[in-house]
């Protein structure tokens, strides 16, 4: 059974999109087929939530070979949309005294629930646990359509 949501998913409004791509991306060194974050639609500073959404297309470049007739967005991208959500929520309460790259260190208790096709939305909420000066951990949650599809614990470190 899966955990809680850290926010109800029906209630973000998903067009009120606070930071788009290029904001995102002004933050994070990601290009090309690595942007996985389409746009941000909540950071709450004070409860430490952040929520996104990445838009599954039918012309991504894994749609092609991973699963050929059934394409299925890689459980390995869930994990790096989730990463780079943890990535934008540090950077952002760490906008003050810290810029760079922060790099993996460890992905945790992670469980893939569901499938993420193309034409679905996938939303994910971090809920971040620490922001220290070396490194961040954040919980993670992905959402196709109200379901949850993802879960998981990313940690961050400065490089």
């Amino acid at each position: 059974m899966p955990p809680k949501p850290f926010v109800d998913v029906s209630e973000l409004d998903l067009s009120n999109v606070i930071a788009d791509q290029e904001s995102i991306y002004s933050l994070l060194p990601h290009r090309h087929e690595f942007m996985r974050l389409d746009g941000i639609v909540m950071f709450d500073r004070g409860n430490n939530l952040v929520a996104g959404y990445h838009d599954a297309d039918a012309n991504d470049f894994w749609v092609r070979g991973h699963i050929p007739g059934n394409p299925i967005f890689p459980g390995v991208l869930m994990i790096e949309t989730a990463a780079q959500l943890v990535s934008y929520a540090s950077l952002n309460l760490q906008k003050e005294t810290r810029s760079g790259f922060m790099g993996f260190s460890a992905v945790d208790d992670v469980k893939f629930r569901g499938t993420v096709k193309p034409g679905d939305r996938l939303v994910m909420i971090g809920k971040m646990l620490e922001n220290r000066p070396r490194r961040c951990k954040g919980a993670t949650q992905g959402f196709v359509d109200g379901k949850m599809v993802f879960e998981g614990v990313i940690t961050g470190m400065w490089l």
